[in-house]
């Protein structure tokens, strides 16, 4: 059965954005960018929700033209030519992406876990995590915390999630000062 990853960029207090939504903080470094990298290669199917994915086609369909940065680099034609699927109760359809699961998230989501394939790679975001996680259905949290500190912005999950028990499965110190912890679904 394939597994649904969860991979998130924070700050050290808990923050996924700054107060004004800004995600400008983040240092992919060479050794960050190799561990997200893995995660992409471990994956045949990324998966966003709206806001996420508004952040994501604003930037990487032509993103070689914005920046020459290393990942930006590699990752981009991955971006592209891999499967992306959004769950949003609001975007209907979109170019880039080959699915949008607007109803009956769970048993969509069950249902691609059952699938021949690769794992699943849900990148960012709070609201679409924090509904998976109450669902029982993301089996990996790869959570990489940077050096920051924002001061508000959305919390990595959302104020009044349940309770959730998780194992701890390792953690590293990327360059930047990046700490990456992975946490299984207990």
């Amino acid at each position: 059965m394939r597994k649904l990853i969860f991979w998130v960029h924070t700050s050290i207090d808990g923050h996924i954005d700054g107060p004004a939504g800004e995600f400008d903080w983040p240092m992919m470094g060479e050794e960050l960018s190799a561990y997200s990298e893995a995660l992409c290669e471990r994956s045949d199917t990324f998966l966003y929700g709206r806001g996420v994915w508004e952040g994501m086609v604003a930037f990487w369909p032509n993103a070689e033209k914005m920046s020459d940065h290393p990942h930006v680099l590699k990752f981009a034609p991955l971006w592209r030519s891999t499967p992306k699927i959004v769950a949003s109760t609001t975007i209907e359809h979109d170019d880039w992406a080959t699915e949008v699961i607007g109803t009956d998230l769970a048993e969509r989501i069950t249902d691609l876990k059952r699938q021949p394939g690769a794992d699943l790679l849900l990148t960012g975001g709070s609201g679409l995590a924090g509904e998976l996680t109450r669902l029982g259905l993301i089996d990996e949290y790869h959570i990489a915390v940077h050096p920051v500190v924002l001061g508000g912005g959305r919390p990595l999950f959302p104020r009044g999630a349940d309770r959730l028990g998780l194992r701890f499965a390792g953690s590293r110190v990327c360059d930047e000062g990046v700490v990456v912890t992975r946490y299984d679904r207990a």
